[in-house]
């Protein structure tokens, strides 16, 4: 009698227990702390307003600022969950951590990472929109900008994510923004691509490109490094089912895991501070638009850095002078970046108009609620044209005059860009909290599809070396950059590295979300922001 040997299938890989009975617990605490960062956010609103000396707005506009901050928080919740499961891939396919913990653990550090966040990230990002809508960001079109991206976003983000697709956030609201841009311009008759700066575009661009690359290849060739350098075979191996790895290996991955995690939260929360920024002073300018706290000493220095960048820019005026109102000038340059004979005069108008009143006033406290928006946008229009002036060729500027500027300019950003402390709180709750919820489907991907072998604690700890290192570098440059892409190829690196093979279908997904994130979020924030300006 014959026998038939029947093929065997390979051992299917070790799958961590992901689901674990405290997670209807968890839901509910999460639950719980958003309402109580709803009401929290509620009630700093009107605490400040009520210290600006009160508002007579109608309720309508109490409402829509009601609605924009909630999608903006939603926003950062989809983030946290969407981004940050790359953090705590490594742990718990490494057996490190269980998952509650992880995330519990992840969601911590994100908090901690947006409250120690200098704000630079964030204007970096809405320095991209239309300076036009910035300055009139109060108007029917500032409200159908911000809804219009935000929308967006948290719509490119929700499907990725529902198809376990580790796509950017970074990426989704950067397209919104150049979406929204190029409409603006052509519902007003100009050129779409005079909608955007594209200097600015190029460069965060440049970041978002070079920074998978950068995840790939440094990561394996850290993993090749840690080989030689460290000979003990046990930082090589696969986890074994149900086993934590070594003491030192484990505190290496939950080390790795918590840099990343903060640099996510120093990095990515900084987006949605700027948005809630941008609503606040659409909604309530009296309260917003200029930074009351300043310093007691902050006048004297300010006047002091206004003579000196009046005397520069007065000396490149060549004897010009403008006897209208100086902003279309000024502004025109900021769209354009084209330096024509007005602008030096124009911009020389504009500081001495800043200059007379902040002095004026005296402090930036007691400018009436009537002069708040104008005050707020001449020195929103003079920073960026000064931000630009450098930039373009024949700008005259030495050296030294260009370092005076910039101390101006600092004073002038100081004045207009700064973040309260409830709305990094709120942001830091709201990123937190989406790392708790809805993490599995990312995990799953960049824990099993990424590679052909289970990933081994070496190729963990590395990616997410070069990730913290990554997005860390870029805090300092004001950059954004995308930690799921960083991440996610630095995983792909150590495999390549190790000889162990990727999975080339879950590669192209990855890839393919990539290159469809930035048009998809066009075409989308656009469509929605022509719809939201008929409504508005």
């Amino acid at each position: 009698m014959s026998s038939t040997v029947l093929p065997q299938t390979p051992p299917a890989r070790e799958r961590p227990v992901i689901d674990h009975g405290n997670d209807k617990a968890t839901r509910y605490g999460v639950l719980v702390m958003m309402v109580v960062g709803l009401c929290f956010t509620a009630y700093s609103v009107w605490r400040d307003i009520d210290v600006a000396g009160g508002s007579s707005d109608p309720v309508l506009v109490y409402l829509l600022l009601a609605i924009a901050l909630v999608i903006a928080l939603g926003f950062e919740f989809v983030n946290g969950f969407h981004d940050t499961a790359n953090a705590v891939a490594t742990v718990i396919y490494t057996h490190s951590l269980i998952p509650n913990y992880a995330v519990v653990w992840s969601g911590c550090w994100n908090f901690l990472g947006v409250l120690t966040s200098t704000g630079a990230v964030a204007f970096g990002v809405i320095s991209l929109l239309p300076v036009e809508l910035i300055l009139q960001v109060s108007s029917h079109a500032g409200f159908a900008m911000v809804f219009a991206l935000l929308i967006a976003a948290i719509l490119w983000n929700l499907g990725t994510w529902w198809l376990g697709l580790p796509a950017s956030s970074s990426h989704t609201l950067i397209g919104s923004i150049i979406g929204v841009g190029i409409t603006n311009a052509l519902l007003n008759g100009r050129s779409g691509t005079s909608g955007v700066d594209w200097g600015q575009a190029t460069t965060i661009g440049k970041a978002l490109l070079l920074s998978p690359i950068v995840g790939f290849v440094f990561s394996g060739a850290l993993l090749l490094v840690l080989k030689f350098l460290v000979r003990k075979p046990e930082l090589y191996a696969e986890p074994q089912p149900g086993k934590a790895p070594p003491l030192w290996i484990r505190g290496l991955l939950i080390f790795t895991c918590t840099g990343v995690s903060f640099a996510h939260g120093s990095n990515d929360g900084q987006k949605g501070m700027g948005l809630i920024m941008l609503i606040l002073i659409g909604t309530v300018p009296t309260t917003y638009a200029l930074n009351r706290a300043v310093p007691n000493d902050f006048i004297p220095q300010f006047e002091q850095s206004s003579a000196a960048a009046s005397r520069i820019i007065d000396s490149k005026a060549a004897g010009y002078a403008i006897t209208g109102d100086p902003r279309p000038a000024v502004t025109a340059f900021v769209r354009d970046h084209k330096l024509d004979d007005g602008v030096y005069p124009s911009l020389a108008a504009l500081i001495t108009t800043v200059a007379n009143d902040v002095r004026g006033f005296g402090t930036l406290a007691n400018v009436p609620a009537s002069r708040v928006n104008n005050t707020r946008n001449d020195m929103y229009l003079t920073s960026e044209a000064l931000r630009n002036l450098p930039k373009v060729q024949d700008n005259q500027l030495s050296p030294d005059e260009v370092k005076m500027l910039n101390t101006y300019k600092g004073a002038l950003d100081t004045s207009t860009k700064f973040i309260p402390i409830w709305v990094k709180v709120v942001v830091a709750l709201a990123l937190g909290l989406g790392t708790m919820i809805g993490w599995k489907r990312i995990v799953v991907t960049v824990g099993e599809k990424i590679g052909k072998t289970h990933l081994n604690y070496g190729q963990g700890a590395s990616a997410e070396l070069v990730a913290m290192g990554t997005i860390m570098a870029a805090d300092q440059f004001g950059l954004p950059v995308s930690t799921t892409h960083v991440l996610s190829s630095g995983i792909a690196g150590t495999m390549a590295a190790n000889g162990s093979g990727v999975q080339m279908e879950t590669i192209r997904n990855i890839v393919m979300a990539w290159v469809l994130t930035l048009p998809c979020a066009i075409v989308l924030s656009g469509s929605l922001y022509f719809v939201f300006s008929r409504i508005f």
